[in-house]
């Protein structure tokens, strides 16, 4: 177990969206871009990477032993497509009350139900990178402004990373 406020040794990078649902694959596709640009986790010990499609309550268990974690996702608020948001927890814990999400329970449901549940498995710093999404159909690809914002959510997995 870990020790309360997030004990865990390792950081986890955790890509979420449904690929065949246009912009929804945003979070997933930000991370395979990172990797290209940035090197594989399997070059920075403590680093993990995954890919989730439709998390939900999963998403606890794909967090547990870490002491850091950057979640990536697509988001829907008034900002236009391709914007970046980063979000510290305490942020994302505003946004539970009614935030749907195509996951089926969203995100920030989730984490809040794992800060009650089991608040010392929890890691003690985690962000979400959000980029705006346009377009989630079933069946299309990324839009051209979030295949634009894709560097720049890249960008800022990797300073993330690297102040931690």
């Amino acid at each position: 177990m870990n020790e309360p406020g997030g004990g865990g040794s390792a950081i986890k990078l955790i890509g979420i969206g449904q690929s065949l649902r246009g912009d929804d694959g945003a979070g997933s596709a930000a991370i395979r871009l990172w990797q290209e640009r940035y090197g594989k986790a399997s070059d920075r010990p403590g680093l993990e990477v995954a890919l989730a499609e439709a998390p939900g309550i999963g998403l606890l268990d794909m967090l547990e032993g870490a002491r850091f974690a950057i979640l990536v996702d697509a988001v829907r608020s008034d900002a236009r497509p391709g914007t970046i948001h980063l979000l510290s927890a305490d942020q994302l814990a505003a946004f539970t009350s009614g935030s749907g999400s195509a996951h089926g329970w969203g995100v920030a449901e989730t984490l809040a139900l794992g800060k009650q549940l089991m608040p010392g498995e929890m890691p003690g710093k985690l962000y979400l990178i959000g980029i705006e999404a346009g377009d989630v159909s079933l069946g299309e690809s990324l839009s051209p402004e979030v295949e634009l914002a894709l560097a720049e959510a890249a960008c800022l997995i990797e300073q993330l990373i690297s102040k931690d």
